[in-house]
């Protein structure tokens, strides 16, 4: 017996264009399926902030993150209430109860976009409680709350709300 013949000889494979497409095909199809899963969570999980100018923001980053932390140390809250377009919001001491402040002004900023953005300067109403009036429309904001004393910061908080049927 020879063992040459009991071998079968099949047909050598030949990559050809079919294969090289298929090749490409797979190839490109991941990178654009990766690109748009990335794209719909970038859409859909993360707001994103609006900054003016990034490098004027990264420079001012870390007086800011001191300034927090020292206002936080304070232990000086707020809480603010919306209900229908009344506006209220309360400075309140854990230990100290309502603290007094000259002005208090509040920045509503959507997540995304700024063209419905909008400022008010709230009006003092008794000890650390300010009101306005004002619509605020349905859907997610971000809150500013900036109060002064003396001509120094007391209390910046930001906050993240939903507003549904204009109540919080």
């Amino acid at each position: 017996m020879n063992m040459q013949t009991d071998r079968i000889q099949g047909k050598p494979f030949m990559f050809t264009g079919w294969h090289m497409a298929g090749v490409m095909m797979l190839f490109f199809g991941t990178i654009i399926s990766v690109n748009v899963y990335m794209a719909y969570n970038a859409v859909t999980s993360w707001s994103g902030l609006v900054a003016e100018n990034t490098y004027v923001a990264s420079q001012q980053f870390n007086g800011k993150a001191a300034e927090a932390r020292m206002l936080a140390a304070t232990g000086i809250t707020g809480k603010l209430t919306i209900a229908g377009a009344d506006i209220r919001y309360e400075i309140s001491h854990p230990k100290d109860g309502a603290v007094a402040a000259d002005t208090l002004t509040l920045k509503f900023k959507r997540p995304v976009g700024e063209h419905q953005d909008f400022e008010l300067d709230l009006i003092p109403v008794a000890k650390g409680t300010f009101s306005a009036t004002h619509d605020v429309l349905s859907g997610h904001w971000i809150v500013d709350a900036s109060a002064m004393k003396d001509g120094r910061r007391i209390l910046h908080e930001a906050s993240r709300i939903a507003v549904v049927g204009a109540r919080q």
